[in-house]
């Protein structure tokens, strides 16, 4: 079964050769990329937000790490540093007597005396040779130690800037998980507001109702004023004239014509 699946893949692979030729492995990439980008942007977006917030915090275990590794480095340096210290304060004693000894030695005495002792000048010129190769070698050491000290104390410091960048990174990428997750709160609102829809049918009945009403409202008034104001009886009386100007001249019509006509019957 497994070598009739594997003749069978084979087949495919020679036949997808022979059709598309040199192009066959462009196409069999870019295909399993747009399967692979599909899978992905099906994945729910609240799933995805998880996982992101989980990968982040997956990062605690690596910075608690971090911060052991330099706490047992800064232990060392700091061993260090004493060690260098004790160091330094034995090698100016020795320095200190190396120098008494080849102070004495230059005086040219022969016999030298020493916490109640005395010592011929070879003995004394012997012991000044020990003392000065073990102050070599000492100081030699010493160099390294410091050498060793500084390179430990870089690396320390490199450490340590290094995990308070991931420290900051781990803040920096749970805030941006939170500003993410209320962004999609506020896309789902969005989308439930507008897949929300609203039946404004009775609504619009209500107001076709007050509409009618309100015409028949208007007509009811103005057939009341009508008939407040209509009279079956023949008016007798005019309505008087409301310009003051028209009531003027027709209250000073009559006399002005007697007048002119007078003057005139006299000049004939």
């Amino acid at each position: 079964m497994f070598k009739k699946l594997v003749l069978s893949v084979l087949a495919v692979t020679l036949v997808a050769g022979v059709l598309l030729g040199s192009n066959a492995m462009s196409y069999l990439t870019t295909s399993c990329e747009r399967v692979t980008q599909t899978v992905e942007d099906s994945v729910p977006l609240e799933f995805q937000i998880d996982r992101a917030r989980k990968m982040v915090r997956d990062l605690e275990p690596e910075v608690r790490r971090s911060m052991h590794v330099i706490a047992k480095e800064e232990v060392e340096v700091e061993q260090l540093d004493k060690r260098i210290s004790a160091s330094e304060q034995s090698a100016e004693k020795s320095k200190s007597e190396i120098m008494q000894l080849q102070s004495d030695l230059q005086t040219g005495k022969s016999v030298f005396r020493y916490a109640g002792r005395e010592y011929s000048s070879s003995e004394v010129k012997q012991d000044l040779a020990q003392r000065f190769a073990r102050f070599k070698t000492s100081d030699a050491t010493m160099a390294s130690l410091r050498d060793m000290r500084d390179a430990r104390q870089r690396n320390l410091d490199a450490a340590r800037q290094k995990l308070a960048a991931m420290m900051s990174s781990q803040r920096q990428l749970l805030v941006e998980v939170e500003n993410l997750e209320a962004k999609l709160k506020l896309v789902e609102v969005a989308q439930a507001s507008s897949d929300l829809q609203l039946d404004d049918s009775q609504l619009a009945r209500a107001k076709g109702l007050m509409a009618d009403i309100r015409a028949r409202l208007d007509v009811a008034a103005k057939l009341a004023d009508a008939d407040t104001n209509f009279h079956d009886e023949i008016p007798l009386d005019g309505p008087a004239p409301e310009d003051i100007t028209e009531q003027v001249a027709e209250y000073f019509s009559a006399p002005v014509e007697t007048e002119i006509a007078v003057a005139s019957y006299s000049e004939e």
